[in-house]
C-alpha cells in the first residue's frame, strides 16, 4: 500500500538541500523515503529503491509525521556521551598491538569479547558492545591475520646489518666474470597446505587429502641480476640434494670464474659432505651465510617459494606426488620466462637458458 503524504514546497526544498549537503548517509536515506513516499509510491518499492526494510519506511515516515524534519536526525545523540571516543579508539589500538597474555589473559588470541574486558580495565570502566567494538576494529583498520611463525636471531642488530650490507655491496659491485645466487630449498607435500580462498556465502571450500602424506624437495638457486632461477628435486634434504645444485650451477655459469653463493645456515650447507665436495671440486664456489633464523632476507624465499606455495600447493588437488611436482616445475619455467622477458625489455643479457 501507498502511504500519503502531502508535502509543502518549502519542506521538500529543506529536505532535498539536506539529502544533498549531509554527510551522514543515513540521515540521506530518510530524506529520500520522505521524498519519496510524498510522490506516492508504495511502501515495498520505496523500501527497495533505498535498500531499507518496509517496516523502517513506515517507522521512518511516522517521525516525520510527528516531528517533521527534526524527526529525522540521529536520535542517538539521546543516548549521552560517546564511549568509543577518541581515546577509547586508540585504547584499543594500543592492546591490539600486544597478545591477550600480555594484559594477564590465558587465552593467546583476541576475540571481541576480550578486547572489551581488556579495553575496560584502561578506560575508567567505559563498556561497549560487540557491535560497537566491530566499528572501532574497522575504524582502525584491524583485521584478522595468520600469526608468523619465527625465531630470534642470535646476532646483534649490528652484526646483521653488516652482513646485509656486505651482501648487497657483493651484488652491486659484481664483476663481469663473476656471478651471484641467492639458494634456497623448499618442501613439497601431497597433503595439500590449507589457506585462504574465496567462496560464497553460507559454503566453505573443500580440499581432499590423500591421508599419507609424500614430500618432496627442491634446491634452487636464484640469480641476483636477472632473476634466473637453477633448481634440482630430489626425495631427501640432505647434503647430495645441495652439491646436485651446485653442480647444475658449475653447467650454468660454466663462463664465470667465481659463483657467489648467498645461502641460510640449514644444515646442508656446512655439512663434511658439502665441505668436501667443495675443497675437491668447489674452487669456483663462495659461500655467504646470512644471518640465522632470518629467512626474510632471503629473496629467493621472498620471490620464489612463498609464490611457488601461493599459486602451487596450497589447496591443491593434485592426487599423487608426481603431478604435484609437475606443477611446481611449471611455475618454475614461468618464473623463468618472465625473467627473461624483463631481461629483455631492459637490455639486460640472460646468462643461461634451459
Amino acid at each position: 500500500m501507498a502511504i500519503v503524504l502531502r508535502l509543502e514546497h518549502r519542506v521538500k526544498l529543506t529536505l532535498r538541500r539536506t539529502r544533498r549537503e549531509t554527510r551522514d548517509k543515513g540521515l540521506a536515506d530518510r530524506c529520500q523515503i520522505v521524498l519519496l513516499t510524498a510522490k506516492g509510491r508504495r511502501r515495498a518499492d520505496v523500501a527497495e529503491s533505498t535498500g531499507r526494510s518496509v517496516s523502517w519506511v513506515s517507522r521512518v515516515v511516522a517521525r516525520f509525521r510527528d516531528l517533521g524534519v527534526a524527526g529525522l536526525l540521529d536520535r542517538r545523540e539521546d543516548n549521552g556521551r560517546t564511549k568509543a571516543d577518541d581515546l577509547y579508539v586508540q585504547t584499543v589500538r594500543w592492546v591490539l598491538a600486544g597478545t591477550p597474555r600480555d594484559f594477564g589473559h590465558r587465552r593467546p588470541t583476541w576475540t571481541r569479547a576480550l578486547l572489551i574486558e581488556t579495553a575496560r580495565r584502561f578506560t575508567g570502566g567505559v563498556t561497549v558492545s560487540r557491535t560497537t567494538m566491530g566499528r572501532v576494529l574497522r575504524a582502525i583498520h584491524a583485521r584478522r591475520g595468520r600469526a608468523k611463525p619465527t625465531a630470534p636471531c642470535p646476532w646483534s642488530a649490528a652484526r646483521r646489518a653488516k652482513r646485509m650490507a656486505m651482501i648487497r655491496a657483493l651484488i652491486d659491485a659484481l664483476p663481469p666474470g663473476q656471478a651471484c645466487v641467492w639458494e634456497d630449498e623448499a618442501d613439497v607435500d601431497l597433503n595439500p597446505r590449507i589457506g585462504a580462498d574465496w567462496t560464497l556465502p553460507g559454503e566453505q571450500r573443500l580440499v581432499p587429502t590423500p591421508g599419507t602424506n609424500v614430500k618432496r624437495y627442491f634446491a634452487a638457486a636464484m640469480d641476483a641480476r636477472t632473476g634466473e632461477l637453477v633448481w634440482v628435486k630430489g626425495e631427501r634434504k640432505n647434503s647430495r640434494l645441495f652439491i646436485e645444485l651446485l653442480r647444475r650451477l658449475l653447467t650454468a655459469y660454466a663462463e664465470k670464474d667465481v659463483i657467489h653463493v648467498v645461502l641460510d645456515n640449514y644444515g646442508i650447507h656446512s655439512s663434511r659432505q658439502t665441505r668436501s665436495w667443495l675443497a675437491e671440486f668447489g674452487g669456483r664456489f663462495r659461500l655467504h651465510f646470512l644471518p640465522p633464523y632470518d629467512p626474510d632476507d632471503n629473496r629467493i624465499e621472498r620471490k620464489v617459494w612463498r609464490e611457488v606455495h601461493a599459486n602451487v600447493t596450497t589447496n591443491h588437488r593434485c592426487r599423487d606426488i608426481g603431478r604435484l611436482c609437475a606443477e611446481v616445475v611449471w611455475y618454475l619455467m614461468k618464473h623463468n620466462r618472465a625473467a627473461r622477458q624483463l631481461c629483455v625489455r631492459e637490455m639486460r643479457p640472460a646468462i643461461y637458458s634451459n
